[in-house]
């Protein structure tokens, strides 16, 4: 289990918050014995609705983003091929959440078949999710929550009295013929600074699905490179800097959300992102007022697509530069936060002979406040504002500006031992921002484009007695004035405000531990429209989509030091006669088994072998997060995603030295 310990005195509510903050996912079901301690202190009021830890990733070999949130029924990932992978939350997709690797904050589209996300699983020592509108720190635009990676530390890796060393993993996979290969060296430099240095290379041939059918535009070569350095300076400061440089090669379909067809032939597609972070503490010892953080960060995407028959090389750009600057102030058990944060976007896009022919740019300032104040030994409150000023200039010369204050407020009430009861509502807002780089040429904005405002509410509560743990929570998430580029009528190409987005659902979510025998259950149903007409991908691209009610079950025995097993499942419930504006379709369930065994062949943990099996009955499949089947329509036959994988073994060899 994990060791939750605390600085200062706190009821017991404080300490359980947050372990049903983590209970609450099946992940952390999963957990029986070696998770890392997690120190929980006072002043850390808050904690985020989903956290994924390293050992999770590593017991299923992560190698993308679907891996990352598999565990999870409320987040759901579509797009088979590795480029064109989406991220929904609630049913709201990835662009209406803040997204960050260790508070680099990942803004903009290239493309809007493909996904916009980067993320090496390797990296990663957890992410943090939150789900919905919620508490000011949480950054600018989280129309639909946040989602933080956090990468690894040289300490998260050195051990007690070691200088350096030194990780080996190797994987196979057997669906894709494919390998992954990653090298980590890390130390101390001396007493107060330490690094890390990470390559890896995986590649991939095209993966089979359930039929066993080789699935063409699946393929993919992707390259890393990581460094951190990190120094403790006199006066209790530290010091991070990080730089991070992802590749990601191909050759897809010129639309690599949907399937190869006669319109959607086979093309070279190369992504890549370049991201430099540096991140400062100050938090004097004797001195509760202050704890200072500062982050600033450079970030350089870019996507390269050969239609080599038609209009030849095209190209696509987006570049982030920004800071946050935050400090705590604590009084006794109370918290107060204030900061400010700064982002500036461009995007740019053009053929070969001018690549950045088209050019957006955007601002956006940010200023915040987030207070936690204990009423009562069993009672938090928490408020929070932040005002967000957005300027964008598009590529028609045309000038937006537009602000707003979205003000936040969260109860927390420990009734009994053991019980929280807690309720929210929180408000966020996203100005007119830069476009995805692929539709700046032959699109415009609205005159009259207005900012987006959103209003999350939700009720729940936490539970946990002894070993058993259950959590429950009702929402409502609406965005008032969503922007989209809509479907209809063809080729208009005109961002406006569509309507309002609203996303009603609930999630539950159990589990309990014996002995060495650890199982998790949880259930989400969600119901995601817009001015009353169900979200689809294909209508609504960049806005969010209709999922099915997702169960999730897991299971977990360590049966020695040495030898730990375990299985999930994941259950879809399929959709029939959803109405779209082009005619009806439907979107089959689903249930799909994963299994692992993690051993340790010498005893100790510097050589693991993992033996993962992705989709064990090879189940033939469409994610319901993916683009769904039209092709029964007249005229839109190609207008399917790509199923998934069939089952994949894999097969993992970690050398620690």
């Amino acid at each position: 289990m994990a060791n939750l310990g605390t600085e200062s005195r706190v009821g017991g509510f404080r300490r359980n918050a947050l372990w049903l903050a983590l209970a609450a996912s099946p992940l952390a079901h999963a957990d029986p014995v070696s998770l890392e301690p997690i120190q929980v202190t006072a002043e850390r009021e808050a904690a985020s609705d989903i956290v994924i830890d390293r050992q999770n990733l590593d017991r299923y070999q992560a190698d993308d983003l679907n891996d990352v949130f598999a565990g999870r029924p409320d987040v759901n990932v579509g797009g088979s091929n590795s480029i064109a992978q989406k991220v929904y939350v609630r049913g709201f997709e990835d662009p209406l959440l803040n997204v960050s690797v260790d508070g680099a904050t990942q803004a903009g589209a290239l493309f809007h078949h493909s996904g916009r996300l980067s993320v090496e699983p390797e990296l990663l020592k957890q992410v943090e999710v939150n789900a919905g509108a919620g508490r000011a720190t949480d950054g600018a635009g989280a129309l639909g929550g946040s989602i933080r990676f956090v990468t690894r530390d040289p300490e998260d890796l050195l051990r007690p009295g070691e200088n350096a060393g030194a990780l080996v993993k190797l994987g196979s996979f057997s669906n894709t013929d494919g390998y992954k290969a990653s090298g980590t060296a890390f130390g101390r430099l001396s007493d107060n600074w330490s690094t890390l240095v990470s390559v890896s290379q995986s590649d991939h041939e095209p993966f089979k699905d359930g039929n066993g059918e080789r699935v063409a535009g699946s393929d993919a070569r992707q390259q890393l490179g990581f460094a951190k350095l990190v120094g403790q300076l006199p006066a209790d400061q530290t010091l991070k800097l990080s730089h991070e440089v992802r590749t990601d090669k191909g050759e897809r379909p010129q639309r690599p959300q949907w399937i190869v067809s006669g319109f959607n032939r086979l093309y070279d597609l190369d992504g890549r992102r370049d991201t430099t972070t540096l991140n400062y503490g100050f938090a004097p010892s004797g001195n509760a007022l202050v704890d200072l953080e500062a982050t600033v960060y450079h970030t350089e995407s870019d996507i390269e697509q050969n239609v080599e028959d038609r209009w030849g090389r095209y190209f696509g750009f987006s570049k982030n530069t920004g800071g946050d600057l935050r400090n705590t102030s604590r009084f006794g058990e109370h918290s107060l936060t204030y900061g400010v944060d700064y982002r500036e976007d461009k995007v740019n896009a053009g053929y070969e002979d001018d690549k950045k022919a088209e050019q957006q740019t955007g601002e956006v300032l940010g200023i915040y406040l987030q207070g936690d104040v204990w009423l009562t030994s069993r009672l938090l409150f928490s408020a929070g504002a932040r005002y967000d000023d957005y300027r964008l200039k598009d590529n028609n010369d045309q000038r937006f500006s537009e602000d707003e204050v979205s003000p936040n407020a969260n109860l927390a009430w420990e009734v009994v031992d053991g019980l929280t009861l807690k309720a929210g509502y929180a408000e966020a807002f996203r100005g007119p921002t830069t476009q995805d780089s692929f539709k700046l040429e032959g699109s415009e904005n609205d005159p009259d484009l207005k900012g987006e405002k959103a209003r999350n509410t939700e009720v729940g509560f936490d539970y946990r007695y002894d070993r058993f743990r259950l959590s429950a929570e009702v929402y409502r998430s609406e965005i008032k004035d969503a922007i989209a580029d809509p479907l209809l009528p063809f080729r208009e190409s005109i961002y406006k405000n569509i309507g309002d987005l609203e996303s009603d659902g609930y999630l539950i979510s159990t589990g309990y531990q014996w002995q060495a025998l650890s199982a998790g259950l949880s259930f989400h149903s969600n119901d995601a429209e817009v001015d009353g007409q169900p979200l689809t991908v294909y209508e609504h691209n960049l806005l969010g989509n209709t999922m099915g009610d997702t169960w999730i079950a897991d299971l977990a025995y360590r049966w020695d030091r040495n030898l730990e097993f375990g299985w999930q499942g994941r259950f879809v419930r399929g959709i029939d006669g959803l109405e779209t504006s082009v005619g009806t379709i439907d979107k089959p369930g689903y249930g799909v088994h994963d299994v692992f065994v993690h051993w340790l062949p010498t005893g100790s943990e510097n050589l693991r072998l993992t033996l993962t099996v992705k989709n064990v009955g090879d189940k033939q499949y469409l994610d319901h997060a993916s683009n769904a089947d039209y092709q029964h329509i007249e005229d839109y036959e190609g207008i399917v995603g790509m199923p998934e994988p069939g089952r994949d073994i894999r097969l993992g060899l970690a050398m620690r030295f």
